[in-house]
């Protein structure tokens, strides 16, 4: 049961993740990375995505919207992407040294930002916090 004059989780959890998303952006500047390049990456870092498809399906993209993205990214030697040598019409992906030395500096950053807005609470409640919030976002879409 939904607790009474609760506010929707949307609207409690929208501003929050605009004030990250805002927060994040000169860092990701800085790192020569745009949102998506920085969410691209990250796919393939921390994970077996290996086909164009399967990254767009893995990030929730269309795969036609983030060709650019992935233009830009081996432009810059963060990524590479290959002709499948079994079938020619797909693209294999891969990030680079340079694309995960990136990534991960860029995500340190980011987390040092986030560090100092957890610390607004207990310890409990950070860990709660964060727990809950890896659940959520690890269910499955209409779970």
């Amino acid at each position: 049961m939904a607790e009474e004059g609760r506010p929707d989780l949307a609207a409690m959890l929208g501003g929050l993740v605009r004030r990250l998303m805002a927060a994040e952006e000169p860092v990701l500047a800085e790192h020569g990375l745009t949102m998506w390049g920085y969410v691209v990456l990250s796919a393939l870092d921390d994970g077996p995505v290996r086909t164009q498809a399967a990254l767009a399906q893995a990030i929730g993209a269309d795969k036609t919207r983030i060709i650019g993205t992935l233009e830009a990214l081996q432009d810059g030697g963060l990524i590479r992407r290959e002709p499948d040598p079994a079938d020619r019409r797909v693209r294999l992906l891969e990030i680079t040294e340079a694309g995960r030395r990136a990534r991960r500096s860029a995500q340190a950053r980011i987390q040092e930002g986030e560090e100092r807005l957890l610390a607004a609470l207990s310890a409990a409640d950070r860990a709660a916090f964060l727990r809950a919030a890896r659940v959520l976002s690890e269910r499955p879409a209409g779970a």
